[in-house]
């Protein structure tokens, strides 16, 4: 459902894409916006949290065609496109600066600044809402309104739609969870979270809003996820991330070593000969678990370099260095840094 800091947020310019842009487009840019701007890549950086909330309200808006469609309306509106006043002498009130305020709480219209943005109405007091506005203007049916002036709707009113905030444990977010919410008139709302749902997705629930008038429909539930983080694993996109230690002599020489998934069931790897730290290994189908193409599970090697060395250890190390004396691995890092 619209609302008023639609006037004032550009969600294509947020993503950065065109206002023609397709739905590929838009989520492409999401998803590398997303990445970027992840908390789990942004520890303690208020701003990047802040800029992967408006990120995600943003392709809310804009992955959903119905709310695509409000959302155009209302930004036309706001440069102008759509103006009217009400047949009256004088410019009799009525026209859309009085509505806004009336709907938006501004002070033309007598509302409350700073008031709910969701608004429930019934009987014959009803103020007219976004919704039946953008009705009425581009061929929306059953709104109540008509193109040249306002006439009292001509049936009942769909429910509002409400909004609710909800928090999952990694593993929940990943795997899918049955969640249950309380409501504001003490009642309770039991809903499946799907899999693979990120940190900052809102979720359109049909028909779990504002009850209806007179038997129209409910209005819809949008709730917003907050996913908690986890003590080993991390989220890429649908690709879920572990780093994995190893020794100096697995790195080395190779070897195969256990890694740890989030099912539970620990996996084989192999670690090649002569893995430096930081490569990363990719464990097929071990990620998120979507339906049509499951995520990976990718396994960022990390070498560990002893504390303690016994006598012979420390002999072996030595020997390793005199026989790698006149190589410097640091040679390409000083002459690329000349460029």
């Amino acid at each position: 459902m619209a609302s008023q800091d639609w006037f004032e947020k550009d969600f294509y310019a947020i993503l950065g894409v065109p206002q023609d842009a397709d739905d590929a487009a838009i989520k492409k840019a999401y998803r590398k916006l997303a990445r970027k701007y992840h908390p789990d890549q942004n520890a303690g950086d208020s701003s990047a949290e802040q800029r992967f909330k408006e990120i995600g309200e943003a392709h809310s808006v804009l992955s959903d065609p119905e709310q695509r469609r409000e959302y155009d309306a209302v930004r036309q509106m706001a440069r102008g496109g759509a103006r009217f006043t009400a047949g009256g002498p004088g410019g009799a009130a009525g026209g859309f600066e009085d509505i806004f305020s009336t709907m938006f709480g501004g002070g033309g219209g007598g509302g409350s600044a700073g008031g709910p943005r969701v608004r429930y109405s019934t009987g014959g007091s009803a103020q007219p809402d976004l919704e039946d506005l953008l009705g009425g203007m581009f061929g929306g049916g059953g709104s109540g309104y008509g193109g040249t002036g306002f006439r009292a709707p001509t049936g009942p009113r769909r429910g509002a739609d409400l909004s609710a905030r909800t928090t999952l444990s990694f593993r929940d977010a990943v795997e899918g969870a049955t969640v249950t919410l309380g409501t504001n008139g003490g009642g309770q709302i039991t809903t499946r979270i799907p899999a693979g749902v990120k940190d900052g997705q809102k979720i359109r629930l049909r028909g779990k809003g504002q009850p209806g008038e007179a038997g129209a429909p409910a209005g819809d539930l949008i709730l917003t996820v907050s996913v908690e983080q986890h003590p080993v694993f991390g989220r890429d996109g649908d690709n879920l991330t572990v780093d994995l230690p190893v020794t100096f002599a697995e790195a080395a020489l190779g070897a195969t070593v256990s890694v740890p998934t989030l099912d539970g069931e620990p996996v084989k790897v192999r670690i090649p000969a002569g893995t430096p730290s930081g490569r990363v290994l990719r464990l097929k189908g071990r990620g998120v678990p979507k339906k049509d193409k499951p995520g990976d599970l990718l396994v960022r090697v990390s070498v560990v370099v002893p504390q303690r060395l016994s006598d012979e250890a420390k002999a072996a190390v030595e020997t390793l260095r005199d026989e790698d004396r006149g190589h410097d691995p640091r040679a390409e890092l000083f002459a690329n840094s000349r460029r």
